[in-house]
């Protein structure tokens, strides 16, 4: 709701409504304590916050990043660690946090402003009037246990990123680029080698001088109460003035008051290796200086000369390089908001032999296209599509806006005139559509062609890889001969005590005090559905945009789902079945995928290439591309999908069409499998997952050599299987009052298609489940990998395979109340230092519970414990907390408001819903009904029956990764629980799909950390 007169504290120095964007943005600025406020009200189920603090140091100790974890362990007035996040989950809210190198932000995302106004004031409490106690740094930050091993929250999770490339790359670059007088050149998560030492007090004082209220901005973007929020301001902050300094003391402003950055005056070029035992391909970064971040104009302009070098197949970098010359799998850019912006570009898969060579190559190519003739029609097209994106995402987005005006409260003017001048309209893109082609040179030679640079070439190295490993062992064991069998039982007592410190019991009447709000404050996005052809068949609907749909039938059976929404964009999804793909080809799909929208196509009896392809779709669209139905809750299905402005609506329908059966399967296009080999894109469809992928594309790279035509004859068959009338369910997520022809404009897509053909089924993930996985229990895996330093586990079982099943709502209590930020799981595993974290997942699509451990230094012992928190709750050991129960509850009616954040998602959702679930209207409330009346039997017989199976022996399957050093202890430590743990190199995960392979090929074993144990996108979307 918009703001009202005040006689607060805070005064309004900013209010304004963008010209393409529905919000209004507002900024208060507090005359008490100087805190700024920034309201973007926009109407929806949701309300986040981004609490952000400017935050600099001038060494890489971890303070910023440590400092982060410890504000959540408990305040001045609520002493308990745990007690926002049950009090928050109570409240259909979610807490986190982040750190980078200019600033921590802590986030508040919240079902309905009730909630979120409930949690603010005890939130911000915590944030500025933290306990930071010993304790808790030595569970939360570094501690070494009683068998001399290095472990902590932090710590364990800068162990799993201080030795990856992308670490070591960047903490390279980083100390050339910058002075030691400036924060950016340090390494704010903290080196392992200096949180080990790393003192409470350090963080104390660190504490002291950045987080008081004039150097925080609260960014807040939902349906907000301004009269409430400011009152609830006003009351904290005279809730604190005695544990801040004095509001009107000296205050040295991050990064404005501090030095600034000085040019480059050379060019530097370094080499870092990075542990890789194959030494096959490497990296390439290059790091430039760009424009000030306060000149709007020519930070727009980077922007849009970035997309023309790198944005696309088309663009000068990626077509040169990759597409012709193959030197690279890919070029990648990004820029760093800065006081002085960073440009960093990425080449990667480089031929370790040819590092030095490419680096040449990639300047002598953007020396190149400074000196020749620009394509100002590429670059003025490149200008409008920026613009139409940033309208579309400020639609699209569930937090529009957060990012710019977290930069300006970081770098621009307090009062907000920069803002309002960024935000309020699209100027700038009208000045950059009348710069001359002179103009446009000049800033590619200013900022990347003439300018000094910073590269650096990472060189993979397995005695790196191998030397690492030793260090850390003898590291270790000369700890604990140094400490001893006396030194290490006090420092098992220091952490007990810690633990039990951290771990007292939270007062229930602190928890009571807080009611669980009324959901009536959660609006929730409604949309409106019509059904044309096949679609009918679900039902026949009386509504405006049905009868609007049925005014325009042409009778063609064509399935088509339309969900209307306010916007100015038509999002159209394409969905594809996959069983009349033949089994042994469903690995191709990788490579036709990849190809569909980077091949020639066939117009009008002439071959347009496709660098001209690409640029006109970029012309014509906001966004297109294909993948798998994930999106839409079926990973077993494909999805092409375009969107656009309304107004194009059949000429996006065009363009499906001449993509799916106009393309040329080019034999120099295909040709890239050599990359693809390297970087093909992981699914979870097992045809098209990376092990797949790594060697089957092998085995299709040395068909390309050898017999190129059998390629294109299985492309061919492929795309004659796909696009079959009987496969497809359209998508149309418009405004469908604004759509002209919403039916018949598909005609032109099915002309000369065999309409006759009944629509068949979805593909379901069920129906595909090997023997193993229907029945688990059999297998064990580990598997060393050199690249990462940590270990990961994933275990899987059976679960439920409908959404109708009666025992679903008590296991979606069990799951949420198991996986609470400051739950069970929680304060057993990562309270303790024993992994970064934990969770449940539930795959209704395939029948299965999972339980992963993701980056911990002993994955055994973080099952072990899991295992147990489970069994005392199955044994009644464990009594269940109802409070926690009811924020249990809460968090599922949090979740069931993020898949509807945003117009286009409630489209999506009401989809899933209907057709692929094929669930009634009412839905969500009968479920969350069924939630709501669970009873503590039917929650401790879903844990019986569907948890503690995800972690015993005999009913699930296991699979850990791991760091070399660690391999002997896992296998020891899993078979005591039951398992029969089997050492496997991931080289024998491998299948070709009957794929003939050469000898000498094999996968290389470079999944990262982050990659590993990545989340299922088949998590169910209720």
């Amino acid at each position: 709701m918009p703001p009202q007169a005040t006689e607060h504290a805070f005064r309004t120095l900013q209010k304004f409504r963008p010209d393409y964007a529905p919000c209004t943005i507002t900024k208060y600025e507090s005359g008490t304590t100087g805190m700024s406020v920034v309201v973007v009200d926009r109407e929806g189920p949701k309300v986040n916050g981004f609490f952000t603090l400017a935050t600099e140091i001038h060494d890489d100790s971890g303070a910023p990043h440590t400092l982060e974890h410890l504000c959540f362990m408990g305040s001045k007035s609520y002493r308990y660690k745990g007690v926002l996040d049950k009090l928050a989950t109570r409240a259909y809210s979610n807490t986190n946090a982040w750190t980078a190198t200019d600033h921590t932000a802590y986030t508040l995302d919240s079902a309905g402003w009730e909630g979120f106004a409930q949690i603010l004031p005890i939130y911000l409490e915590h944030i500025i009037v933290p306990t930071l106690t010993d304790a808790g740094c030595c569970t939360e930050v570094h501690h070494i246990d009683g068998s001399g091993n290095d472990a902590g929250v932090v710590y364990s999770e800068m162990q799993g990123v201080q030795n990856t490339q992308g670490e070591l790359m960047d903490l390279t670059s980083k100390r050339l680029l910058y002075s030691d007088a400036i924060g950016y050149r340090y390494e704010t998560g903290g080196m392992m080698e200096q949180l080990r030492v790393l003192t409470a007090d350090r963080i104390r004082q660190f504490h002291r001088d950045m987080y008081q209220p004039k150097n925080l901005c609260l960014v807040i973007v939902g349906d907000v109460n301004h009269e409430n929020l400011l009152d609830i301001l006003e009351t904290f902050e005279k809730n604190i003035l005695d544990d801040i300094p004095r509001p009107d003391s000296h205050f040295k402003r991050p990064w404005i008051d501090s030095g600034t950055a000085q040019p480059l005056t050379k060019s530097v070029i370094e080499t870092v290796e990075f542990p890789e035992e194959d030494e096959s391909s490497g990296e390439i970064t290059i790091s430039l200086f760009g424009p000030s971040c306060n000149d709007l104009l020519h930070a727009t302009a980077l922007n849009v000369l970035l997309v023309y070098l790198a944005g696309s197949s088309a663009s000068v970098l990626e077509n040169v390089l990759v597409e012709k010359e193959q030197v690279a799998s890919a070029v990648y850019y990004s820029v760093e908001i800065r006081p002085t912006i960073l440009i960093q570009f990425a080449l990667s898969s480089v031929a370790t032999e040819r590092l030095q060579g490419v680096e040449n190559r990639f300047f002598e190519v953007i020396q190149e296209t400074a000196r020749n003739a620009l394509d100002m029609n590429y670059l003025k097209e490149c200008v409008v599509r920026e613009r139409r994106l940033i309208k579309n995402a400020a639609e699209t987005s569930a937090t529009p806006f957060s990012e710019p005006i977290i930069y300006d409260f970081l770098f621009a003017d307090r009062d907000g005139s920069m803002l309002k001048a960024d935000l309020s309209d699209l100027h700038e893109f009208e000045q950059l559509l009348s710069w001359s082609e002179e103009k446009w040179r000049q800033c590619i030679k200013d900022w990347i062609s003439d300018a000094h640079h910073v590269t650096i070439l990472g060189k993979p190295s397995a005695r790196l890889s191998n030397q690492l490993k030793a260090d850390e062992k003898n590291r270790v064991e000369n700890q604990r001969k140094k400490l001893g069998p006396e030194g290490l039982k006090l420092l098992e007592k220091k952490l007990a005590d810690a633990k039990a410190e951290n771990d007292r019991e939270i007062p229930k009447g602190v928890l009571e005090k807080f009611t669980v709000p009324d959901t009536k404050s959660i609006r929730f996005i409604e949309t409106m559905t019509a059904r044309s052809g096949a679609a009918k068949k679900l039902g026949r609907l009386n509504n405006k945009a049905q009868r609007i749909v049925d005014n325009d039938d042409t009778g063609s059976p064509l399935f088509i789902h339309f969900e209307h929404v306010q916007s100015n964009f038509a999002h159209i999804s394409l969905i594809i079945g996959t069983e009349s793909v033949p089994v042994k080809l469903r690995p191709l799909l990788n490579v036709y995928l990849e190809n569909m929208f980077t091949t020639p196509i066939q117009r009008d009896g002439r071959r347009i290439e496709f660098e001209q392809v690409i640029m006109e779709l970029e012309r014509d669209t906001v966004d297109y591309g294909v993948g798998t139905g994930g999106a839409f809750g079926n990973p077993e299905v494909l999805c092409v999908r375009f969107s656009v402005e309304i107004e194009k609506y059949a000429l996006a329908i065009r363009w499906m069409k001449e993509i799916i059966w106009s393309s040329i399967f080019d034999l120099e296009m295909l040709s890239a499998v050599e990359e693809m080999v390297h970087g093909a894109p992981a699914s979870i469809t097992r045809a098209r997952s990376t092990l797949v992928a790594a060697l089957f594309l092998k085995g299709v790279r040395n068909q390309l050599k050898n017999e190129p035509s059998l390629v294109i004859k299985e492309m061919a068959e492929i795309r004659e299987a796909l696009f079959e009338f009987s496969n497809f369910r359209a998508v149309v997520v418009a405004n469908v009052e604004r759509l002209k022809h919403p039916v018949s404009s598909w005609k032109q897509f099915v002309e000369g298609l065999d309409q006759s053909q009944p629509l068949k089924p979805l593909d379901r993930r069920l129906s595909r489940i090997s023997e193993a996985g229907l029945k688990p229990g059999e297998l064990a895996y580990i598997v060393p990998m050199p690249t990462i330093d940590s270990s990961f586990a994933l275990s899987v079982a059976k679960g439920p395979t409908s959404l109708k099943d009666a025992r679903l709502p008590a296991l979606m209590v069990a799951l949420s109340y198991l996986d609470a930020v400051e739950g069970p799981m929680w304060v057993a595993v990562r309270g303790t230092g024993l992994a970064y974290g934990t969770s449940f997942s539930r795959h209704t699509e395939s029948g299965q519970i999972s339980y992963s451990v993701y980056r911990s230094p002993n994955a055994f012992k973080a099952f072990q414990t899991g295992r147990s928190v489970v069994e005392g709750f199955v044994n009644g050991e464990t009594e269940f907390d109802t409070l926690a129960l009811e924020g249990a509850i809460s968090s599922i009616v949090l979740s069931l408001a993020n898949s509807q954040a945003t117009m286009a998602a409630a489209a999506q959702m009401s989809f899933i819903r209907q057709v692929v679930r094929e669930l009634p209207d009412d839905w969500n409330t009968v479920v969350l009904k069924k939630v709501r009346e669970a009873s503590l039997e039917e929650i401790k017989a879903a844990m019986k029956d569907f948890v503690l199976p995800v972690l015993s022996a005999s009913t699930a399957n296991l699979f850990v990764t791991c760091a070399p050093v660690m391999e002997e202890e896992l296998v020891t430590g899993f078979k005591e629980l039951g398992f029969k743990p089997v050492v496997q190199p991931l080289a024998q995960f491998q299948d070709g799909y009957g794929m003939s392979i050469p000898e000498d090929e094999g996968v290389e074993e470079e999944v990262s950390d982050d990659e590993d144990m990545a989340g299922d996108d088949d998590a169910d979307k209720e």
